[in-house]
């Protein structure tokens, strides 16, 4: 597995914001991981990334992560949130360059083949090469998504964390940031997991799926059976079926 969780539990004093929740992402899988707000879909992020204490077990590529070095931890695992407060004006081939950052110490060297490597084929697939010496403070919300991704992919991490990267973004940005996440799971020795609120997406590109509900874990396996009627009414006290069918109804008005 490239990914393992084992009866992970978070609290904040008497608040328990996780409760004992397990699963499992291997090679290929996109794991898509949703709920209302307070479900605690955050959270395992943090905890993955050792940013919240909690108790149980997080093994990455087989091992323990607390025995991870942080440099080793960023060679396995990449995350991606849906905002960046960027306040330097580091150009976009400055910003995926600092993805390689866990593979060498000579960060913005040009004479290391590996690492021009990597970083070319991540500007490549991000389409970012017309704007490369363009400063991230003048790039758009979608853009810039675009750029902290490729760095993740400069990274070239085996597991890729999402935290709902396309939560502010335009629709053609998320279907942007969606098929490029796609495309780069297709590499052997992959994992995805993402955090997400629109359940359509999820359906649409997960393998796998959590359902989560006051740190609980609901429902887990492929995304049709997690995200069933049954579970998405229980979960979110409404009919999510006929809201969404309302909502595409909408469109249906005979146009082509």
């Amino acid at each position: 597995m490239l990914l393992e969780i084992r009866d992970l539990t978070v609290k904040y004093g008497a608040m328990t914001i996780l409760d004992d929740v397990s699963f499992s992402v291997d090679e290929g899988q996109w794991l898509m991981i949703a709920g209302p707000n307070g479900a605690g879909k955050s959270t395992i992020v943090n905890a993955i990334m050792s940013q919240a204490p909690y108790t149980g077990n997080v093994r990455v590529c087989g091992e323990n992560i607390v025995k991870i070095r942080p440099r080793d931890l960023a060679r396995r695992v990449g995350v991606l949130s849906q905002s960046h407060n960027v306040g330097y004006a580091f150009s976009v081939e400055e910003v995926v360059r600092l993805g390689r950052y866990s593979h060498t110490r000579r960060v913005f060297s040009r004479d290391d083949g590996g690492d021009a490597a990597a970083v070319d084929a991540a500007i490549e697939m991000c389409g970012l090469r017309p704007m490369l010496n363009q400063s991230v403070l003048t790039l758009s919300g979608g853009e810039l998504q675009r750029t902290f991704l490729a760095q993740l992919f400069a990274q070239n991490p085996s597991v890729l964390v999402l935290d709902e990267p396309t939560n502010h973004l335009d629709l053609v940005y998320q279907k942007q940031i969606f098929a490029l996440i796609s495309e780069w799971l297709k590499t052997p020795n992959r994992a995805v997991v993402s955090v997400v609120h629109d359940l359509s997406l999820a359906r649409a590109y997960g393998t796998h799926a959590l359902l989560l509900d006051r740190g609980k874990l609901v429902a887990s396996g492929v995304p049709r059976d997690v995200f069933s009627r049954e579970n998405l009414e229980r979960v979110y006290a409404m009919d999510v079926f006929a809201w969404m069918r309302d909502m595409l109804g909408q469109w249906d008005d005979g146009d082509s």
